[in-house]
């Protein structure tokens, strides 16, 4: 769905900023929430390193970033990272992609939770290695619940994407155990799959399994090669299959089609 005319193109700008302020609220909860006690509300957003609070004026997106404050504390003046600009860059790309695809309508709000979750899990992953629960297990509980409002998936879809999705990465994990006698794959990563089921229903799981271990096996390699670790490297698993999820959210028509030209022998 392509929009176009003076009204959509304010429906973009608006999309881009909801999804922008959206990720400044995520780089809150990305930094706080791995922390236990801390909360991802109070107190407001400060600065890392002196603790300052950040004035309303240096807290616009993107802007106080790059124009005001030029990557660094306005109090202290130590630098910001620049994980702060790129999630809510990444936030608002995420915004007008789902507005193009889905227009204003039930499934963009449905999906704009979907894809703020998953931004959130490939940073903390990153990070900490870890995929908190109360990002997943809500998370598998709203995109059930949404799926008696949207057209795809369909309630059953996901529930069976529910079933399947934390049913097969729990196969996976214990076949690697009972083999290794090592964790292969933490309970997170399950609990993710089974999330990811849910909003996208189980149509998506092979295809998020395949892509998620190509793009894990390239970057494990390269990791493997820098940490001199061999079989031993360790890299989080979470935002791969974020990855392969959200490709499968904006391409998934082509994707059905090329996996229907595979079946029937064509391709």
């Amino acid at each position: 769905m392509l929009l176009s005319g003076p009204a959509p193109i304010l429906l973009y700008v608006l999309a881009f900023s909801l999804g922008a302020c959206i990720g400044s609220f995520l780089n809150v909860v990305i930094l706080r929430l791995p922390n236990d006690n801390e909360s991802i509300i109070f107190p407001p957003s400060n600065c890392p390193a002196c603790r300052q609070p950040i004035r309303w004026y240096d807290n616009i997106p993107l802007l106080s970033y790059l124009v005001w404050l030029r990557g660094r504390c306005r109090s202290c003046g130590n630098s910001i990272s620049i994980q702060y600009p790129i999630v809510e860059l990444c936030m608002g790309l995420l915004s007008l992609a789902l507005l193009n695809k889905f227009g204003p309508s039930p499934e963009f709000c449905y999906y704009f939770i979907f894809t703020a979750a998953l931004l959130v899990i490939i940073f903390i992953d990153i990070h900490h290695q870890i995929i908190p629960d109360l990002i997943s297990l809500p998370g598998i509980v709203l995109g059930f619940l949404g799926s008696f409002i949207t057209a795809i998936p369909t309630w059953q879809q996901s529930g069976l994407g529910i079933l399947l999705g934390g049913g097969i990465l729990y196969g996976i994990a214990l076949g690697y155990f009972l083999l290794t006698r090592r964790e292969g794959m933490g309970g997170g990563d399950i609990k993710l799959l089974a999330m990811i089921g849910a909003f996208l229903g189980w149509q998506s799981l092979l295809f998020v399994l395949f892509a998620s271990s190509v793009i894990g096996s390239i970057v494990g390699i390269g990791a493997m090669i820098r940490q001199k670790k061999g079989g031993k490297t360790k890299i989080p698993y979470g935002p791969f299959l974020s990855l392969a999820a959200l490709l499968f959210l904006f391409f998934r028509e082509r994707i059905l089609a090329l996996w229907q030209l595979y079946l029937t022998g064509t391709i």
